[in-house]
């Protein structure tokens, strides 16, 4: 079985100790397979994300070797066809259910409700992930068109979220994505997001404008 020494406050000299000796001192946790049981527990009874940091906190152990060890179980998870996967969500992790299994699940849990996302909703959605954080007023900016339904719908579906309000006058209110947005395009943090170059970004604009039937020059004397 591995072991690993954890510091706590103090330089611990492993050279001294037993390769199977499990420090005890300060309360410390050295053996890897029991802290990888310490955060299936957690994750499981908590049902909900838990940032990486808190777990650490619980463990008594670092942010980097909490990280590592979300890492392995993973890893096992994904190697050993199991019922259920382990989610990074950005500095969170949660255990989830395996979608393999989503008809088996569904026959005893109620089924989630889908939520249908428009053209317009998704190019709206884009924009805030590659622009967060993002006023309303820039979203339409870039779309050319207002915006104001897709942006409430994206809020009751919960995929976006307020951020706060930009430092300028009247204070808007700035919107990035939420980790159901993680959840439901299956990435762990907006990196893992493809890249979008400015033809595409001009393109969302130029739908916009077409779906709306407003031309440009409209758009142009309305600002003015």
């Amino acid at each position: 079985m591995e072991n690993i020494s954890i510091q706590n406050n103090s330089e611990i000299n492993e050279a001294q100790k037993p390769d199977n000796e499990v420090a005890e001192s300060n309360d410390i946790i050295t053996d890897v397979d029991e802290l990888k049981m310490s955060i299936e527990a957690i994750l499981f009874s908590i049902g909900d994300s838990v940032e990486i940091s808190r777990l650490a906190e619980c463990l008594n152990i670092s942010e980097k070797l909490t990280k590592d060890l979300c890492v392995r179980l993973k890893q096992e998870y994904n190697t050993g066809r199991r019922g259920v996967e382990l989610l990074f969500l950005e500095d969170s992790v949660q255990l989830a259910s395996n979608p393999l299994y989503y008809d088996s699940l569904i026959k005893l849990c109620h089924v989630p409700k889908k939520h249908n996302l428009t053209d317009v909703m998704l190019e709206t959605l884009s924009i805030i992930a590659y622009k967060q954080p993002v006023t309303r007023q820039e979203i339409e900016a870039i779309r050319g068109v207002k915006s104001d339904f897709a942006i409430n719908k994206l809020l009751e579906y919960n995929l976006i979220c307020e951020l706060g309000r930009k430092d300028v006058p009247g204070r808007p209110i700035l919107f990035g994505t939420s980790e159901e947005f993680l959840r439901c395009f299956g990435v762990s943090n907006m990196d893992e997001l493809p890249i979008v170059n400015e033809e595409q970004k001009e393109q969302f604009r130029l739908e916009a404008l077409k779906e709306s039937n407003t031309s440009a020059e409209e758009i142009i004397m309305d600002n003015l």
